[in-house]
């Protein structure tokens, strides 16, 4: 399962009911919203209002990415918004096994993601509490920044993990996904591909996830992460 989302912190806020109905129509299968407060990253992005306005612009899956502190009293707008899929930063989380819980509780999918310089531990046990495991491949706040290679390493001991805790969780990456870098993120174990420039900075939506989906299909060493 090779899944590309494109994520609208890329996209034209003025015509964003557009934009998601373009890239649905060129393929996409999720949408990634991304939430950002202004404290946990220094952006601020959007709230579950916006949520709410593009839930019926789109059949697709809602992503719903928290970088937000205290995440557990927003939690209940969004689901009530329409976001299919919840991640929480793990470093915002004092209760995290309690927060994925309330999100499951009210029927959405559980995700949590780790900054790249957290280490997997921090989530060695809620393995069973969640649905996805996100590893930020950039340091969260902006959009258009280069991957960070160490992130395939990370990729591979996340898949170990999941594989001993007989975890059927989804592995995303979110963070410099690019044709030259979802390659490499593909053969290390991701299924889900944040993309954000890639998508929505190319002039055809349709070609750019094409392009991102044969890539992710391919085999062998990506020269970009290679040296």
């Amino acid at each position: 399962m090779k899944l590309i989302v494109p994520s609208i912190l890329s996209a034209d806020f003025a015509r964003l009911g557009a934009e998601i109905r373009a890239v649905e129509a060129a393929g996409a299968d999720w949408i990634h919203i991304d939430v950002m407060d202004g404290h946990f990253v220094p952006g601020i992005t959007i709230g579950s209002p916006v949520v709410k306005a593009l839930r019926p612009v789109t059949d697709l899956p809602l992503d719903v990415h928290l970088m937000i502190e205290k995440p557990e009293n927003h939690i209940a707008a969004f689901a009530e918004a329409g976001a299919d899929w919840i991640s929480v930063q793990v470093e915002t989380c004092i209760h995290l096994h309690r927060t994925l819980a309330l999100i499951r509780s009210l029927g959405k999918k559980a995700g949590v993601a780790l900054n790249p310089a957290t280490p997997l531990t921090a989530v060695e046990w809620v393995l069973e509490a969640v649905d996805l495991v996100m590893l930020m491949s950039v340091n969260p706040g902006f959009g258009g920044q280069r991957f960070i290679p160490s992130t395939r390493d990370k990729l591979k001991r996340l898949r170990r993990m999941l594989a001993d805790a007989r975890s059927r969780a989804l592995v995303a990456v979110d963070g410099g996904i690019n044709a030259d870098t979802i390659q490499a993120v593909a053969g290390a174990g991701a299924d889900v591909f944040v993309a954000g420039s890639a998508v929505f900075g190319r002039p055809d939506y349709a070609e750019a996830i094409a392009v991102l989906r044969r890539r992710a299909s391919e085999t062998g060493p990506d020269r970009a992460l290679s040296g």
